[in-house]
């Protein structure tokens, strides 16, 4: 339906974002400053420890600077009671006393047809629920048992059972007075193709329904109860109330158990989904008979930013995971992933919770493994990595996978962690993380250490890099990619990173405030503390054009800088006492991709004014350089001795 002109704006100036958002979270009281509106809390969107989840009462704008959820007090309630625009618009309207405008003819005819077919459906619930209790449901009764679903579970979740008749559940909803075409809108009966009778969907099967995230009986999932039924599972089909590849089993329940201490399980099944909520894991869903979607994935995601997928531990299972994870990768973001959990060889999660109890359950899904590790398992198992060839192949099918995750941050922390198990691979003398030191003097392992961390060159290129973004915040946007590569290496400066690539773009001195209300006051004053700033004709001048090509050259700067310094570090890790062609031209080069603008340098730091394009090297790190070189038995970079 269209509201009129100016009924939103009415609506936001009546309602208190800190109110609607108060109900959600608890606030920092020493971080927030009620007076002025200004409020703080952890984000109830992602789990998280610190308040960073920022509402401006006055403006009517909230922001989270851990996973960059924003919007107004209609988005919150849309992302928090996971109901639509018009429905969240009437929640808010109630609050404030507003009467919603009249809707528009077609709109009132739809919803009216949907609470039509939804009371339809919630007959059928009453029907199979009573079907479950008569004499004809005795051997459902009984298997539900020895599934341990006693009386009391059957009736929290509502199961049923449809006799074993073709006409006995249509017959029943027109003696209750409902039209045929209700009944076959609502997805309960088929229409014969011999020109006969309609006849029932759902026939001698243990029946489960199907509620929205409203509450709504939209659907129903049948188990058969005869073994040499052709489908074990039978699902309602697609209706106008029902879309299973947008709908969840148990989403309700699941939103609402939701936590930080209580993740979401995905399951295969209503079986799983039940067993595991009645052995305390609430907030467990399952997908309705088909394979998980990406609107599924969206779903999960709206109600926990990390969902466990616990798959039955066999062949199948784990080829169901490996498809999960390919859906997930192009739309996974930061704070927004998945986890897996395998269940032992033969078992589902009901299977294992009546052997071994919650307790082993539990221990499965705190171990819950991340999805590089599935996908590392995929490319590496069953394969023989015994030739540079094959090794190769293994490479590009790494970069291949990679390349499907659109979040180039990610991509890049997802290459690390191969890099990591590529490693452990060929190198299995050498335990996990434990890297051999190369043998050289203390003093030259102090020397590589600086170098890797930066030195105080780096640091004063970090410190332009930041104040020229304080200064102009717009440009943080056009340089996100290559400003995450840097990897700062002062923590201040760290902070104050993260800082700007996780809040709106605006003016410098509204930048600056929101640092400072984001707690970092103390590393912004170091900053503009920092000696050489004035002198940079960047930040000088003022210009916008100098600010960008400025900022260009820097980060390039630190980024080929980080990469070669990572370059000397692992080549002197592979150093065992032996020579190698290969490990000499990766220290020759690396080293000379560092020194090539050193050569003509005074014994101090050039200042940034007189600096050539290039590295900036100052004496030790060149020296220390030269040593690496002639450990190896390398003339140093120039021909020096």
């Amino acid at each position: 339906m269209s509201l009129p002109p100016g009924f939103l704006d009415e609506l936001r100036s009546r309602v208190s974002l800190a109110h609607v958002v108060g109900r959600k979270v608890t606030w920092d009281r020493r971080k927030s400053q009620q007076g002025r509106g200004d409020m703080w809390a952890p984000c109830p969107f992602h789990q998280e420890k610190t308040a960073s989840f920022h509402v401006e009462d006055r403006k009517g704008f909230y922001y989270c600077f851990g996973c960059q959820a924003k919007g107004d007090a209609i988005t919150f309630v849309i992302e928090s009671e996971n109901v639509s625009f018009m429905e969240a618009v009437k929640i808010l309207a109630d609050e404030a006393g507003m009467q919603m405008p009249e809707r528009d003819p077609r709109a009132q005819e739809r919803t009216d047809r949907h609470a039509e077919l939804a009371a339809v459906m919630e007959e059928a619930v009453r029907f199979f629920r009573m079907g479950l209790s008569a004499s004809a449901g005795a051997e459902a009764r009984a298997y539900l048992e020895r599934r341990g679903l006693g009386d009391a579970a059957r009736e929290r979740w509502e199961l049923g059972f449809a006799p074993d008749d073709w006409r006995r559940l249509g017959r029943h909803l027109r003696e209750k007075g409902i039209a045929p075409d209700l009944i076959a809108a609502a997805g309960l009966e088929k229409t014969s193709a011999k020109g006969g009778e309609p006849y029932d969907v759902f026939r001698n099967r243990i029946m489960f329904p199907i509620r929205d995230a409203r509450g709504r009986a939209i659907a129903f999932g049948g188990r058969a109860m005869d073994p040499g039924d052709p489908a074990k599972y039978l699902n309602s089909p697609e209706t106008e109330l029902f879309d299973k590849g947008r709908q969840l089993y148990n989403v309700r329940n699941a939103r609402s158990a939701a936590g930080p201490e209580a993740p979401l399980i995905v399951a295969e099944g209503y079986m799983d989904v039940i067993a595991l909520s009645e052995a305390g894991f609430a907030a467990t869903v399952a997908p309705l008979g088909t394979a998980i979607t990406p609107d599924q994935l969206k779903l999960m995601w709206r109600i926990h930013a990390e969902p466990v997928v616990a798959l039955d531990g066999d062949r199948a299972g784990r080829r169901a995971a490996i498809k999960v994870m390919d859906l997930a990768f192009p739309l996974v973001a930061a704070g927004q992933s998945l986890r897996f959990c395998l269940m032992p060889e033969g078992q589902d999660p009901d299977d294992l919770l009546r052997a071994k109890g919650a307790a082993a359950m539990r221990a499965l899904v705190e171990d819950a493994r991340p999805m590089v590790d599935l996908l590392w398992q995929r490319e590496t198992e069953g394969k023989r990595l015994d030739s540079p060839e094959r090794r190769a192949a293994l490479d590009k099918s790494l970069r291949t996978a990679l390349q499907a995750i659109a979040d180039p941050a990610i991509r890049r922390h997802y290459a690390d962690a191969i890099k990591e198990r590529r490693w452990q691979l060929f190198n299995p003398r050498r335990a996990w993380g434990k890297r051999p030191a190369p043998r050289a003097s203390a003093a030259e392992t102090t020397r590589v250490s600086d170098l890797a961390s930066g030195g105080e060159a780096d640091q004063l290129r970090e410190a332009v890099v930041l104040a020229l973004l304080i200064r102009h915040p717009h440009l943080v946007e056009t340089f996100e990619p290559a400003l995450e590569r840097i990897g700062f290496t002062d923590p201040d400066h760290a902070r104050l990173a993260e800082c700007l690539l996780s809040r709106p773009a605006g003016e410098s001195e509204a930048c600056r405030e929101a640092i400072r209300s984001a707690g970092f006051a103390a590393p912004l004053e170091k900053l503009d503390a920092t000696r050489h700033l004035s002198v940079v004709p960047a930040l000088r001048s003022g210009e916008e054009a100098a600010a960008r090509q400025c900022l260009a050259d820097e980060i390039a700067t630190l980024v080929a800088r980080r990469g070669a310094a990572r370059e000397i570090e692992e080549a002197l890790q592979d150093i065992d006492g032996i020579e190698d062609e290969a490990l000499t031209w990766r220290l020759t080069q690396a080293a000379n991709a560092l020194s090539e603008a050193g050569q003509n340098r005074s014994d101090d730091l050039v200042h940034y004014e007189e600096a050539p394009n290039g590295v900036l090297l100052d004496r030790q790190e060149v020296d220390a350089l030269d040593r690496l070189l002639r450990r190896i038995g390398h003339a140093p970079h120039g021909g020096r001795n």
